[in-house]
């Protein structure tokens, strides 16, 4: 009996030093991140913003702040529903993965296989042979309008971005992309491009019925992920988009473009509410901070229910071997977002592993395996949210808030990890 004892008493003093050390964390991570929220607002850099940090599948920081609406006066909640932009790609990547899983689509099979007419040509007048990993990688040769001049093939051709061109139809949008030449043989560069857009067009053919009912019945269906989709079921509850500007962002129009690339990016934020648009796999769909948030984990847990174990790991490692990505030192390419590679040439305190991208509309999100760490950060400004002070500044914040928690921790005269 004294044993039942003395192991009830040391399992619940366990438990209260767990639960104290958990709240230690959650302290020292909200500080900093309520610092960094309340500095971006006061700069008026971003207008509101959703942002949840979990680790070992726990969220240890939850905050809605600023407006959802500005003009308005509405506030930012954690329910708020953004344009994700490109945080679409990694959703639709999953589900081209599940039907990999089950045998219905191949990595390597031929983009001609399941789009016969999807025919580009290399400039010099070549066909080349686009597989369904190079659309995954970004390596097919494409492109996107806003990395080109305004008289460049996309702009000559009309392809849309994914975000713009409301009302535009899928098979004219591929009819399009094929007109315009490849800028390199398929397989050997990396470049960012309209690629997810083909593969969602892919993934419908493959899954037997339009993209957003095979997305849903792959992904967001299994996981639960209500107001995650290719169109907004509670307009009300979408967040006003906004432009970097001065002295304060500029609410968008119905045609706004932001200074990015050669051309800048053409966002028409109407475009979601117009059921003729195509479902762009790249830039199309809308959700909540919460909802990405149980993607991310699943993924990084091991792919349950959307992905089997092997296939998760594969879509959160590099795929692209030794081809460089443009100005991302460090960083190298899975199915879905980059993956981090060389942390000192990346400047980050992110573990190598680390995998993570964002979207146009002002957001970003990254995984840490090592540290069990997901984070997602939202916001309706453009571009500050995606690539401006305040992604960084988030990212700096969790992981300083974590050592700091550690050195706490840590006994006198040791040094803790990191």
């Amino acid at each position: 009996m004294r044993m039942k004892v003395g192991s009830l008493l040391t399992a619940v003093t366990l438990g209260l030093l767990l639960s104290g050390l958990a709240a230690a964390e959650e302290r020292t991570v909200s500080a900093r991140l309520d610092a960094v929220i309340d500095q971006a607002l006061a700069d008026k850099r971003v207008v509101g913003a959703v942002v949840l940090v979990a680790r070992d599948g726990k969220v240890i920081y939850h905050r809605a702040a600023g407006e959802a609406d500005r003009e308005a006066h509405t506030p930012m909640r954690e329910d708020a529903v953004f344009r994700f932009a490109s945080m679409s790609k990694p959703l639709v990547s999953a589900a081209a993965l599940a039907l990999v899983d089950q045998g219905k689509l191949g990595l390597e099979d031929p983009v001609t296989r399941w789009l016969p007419d999807f025919r580009p040509r290399l400039a010099d007048g070549r066909e080349a042979v686009i597989t369904v990993r190079q659309l995954l990688t970004h390596t097919a040769g494409l492109s996107y309008g806003f990395l080109e001049p305004e008289d460049g093939p996309y702009h000559r051709a009309g392809v849309s971005d994914g975000m713009d061109a409301p009302g535009l139809g899928l098979e004219e949008n591929l009819r399009r992309i094929a007109s315009a030449p490849l800028l390199y043989e398929p397989g050997t560069r990396w470049g960012y491009s309209v690629a997810i857009d083909v593969l969602g067009a892919v993934v419908a053919r493959a899954g037997g019925a339009p993209l957003p009912k095979v997305v849903e019945r792959l992904v967001t269906r299994p996981l639960g992920l209500r107001d995650t989709g290719f169109t907004a079921k509670d307009p009300k509850r979408l967040a006003t988009p906004y432009a970097d500007g001065k002295p304060e962002p500029v609410r968008m129009g119905e045609l706004h473009v932001v200074p990015w690339g050669a051309s800048g990016v053409r966002f028409v934020p109407g475009r979601v509410l117009n059921t003729r648009s195509f479902p762009s796999g790249g830039a199309g769909m809308v959700g909540t901070a919460g909802d990405f948030l149980k993607f991310l984990e699943a993924v990084r847990t091991g792919g349950t229910p959307v992905l089997k174990p092997t296939t998760a790991a594969l879509a959160t490692t590099g795929q692209i071997g030794t081809l460089d990505m443009p100005a991302n030192p460090g960083w190298t390419f899975g199915f879905g977002g980059s993956v981090l590679v060389d942390a000192t040439k990346a400047a980050t305190p992110q573990s190598v592993g680390t995998w993570q991208w964002g979207g146009a509309y002002g957001h970003s999100w990254f995984v840490d395996p090592k540290q069990r760490l997901s984070v997602v950060a939202l916001t309706n400004t453009a571009f500050e949210g995606m690539s401006g002070a305040f992604p960084a500044a988030i990212r700096d914040a969790v992981y300083a808030g974590l050592v700091e928690k550690d050195a706490a921790q840590a006994p006198t005269g040791t040094t803790p990890a990191r």
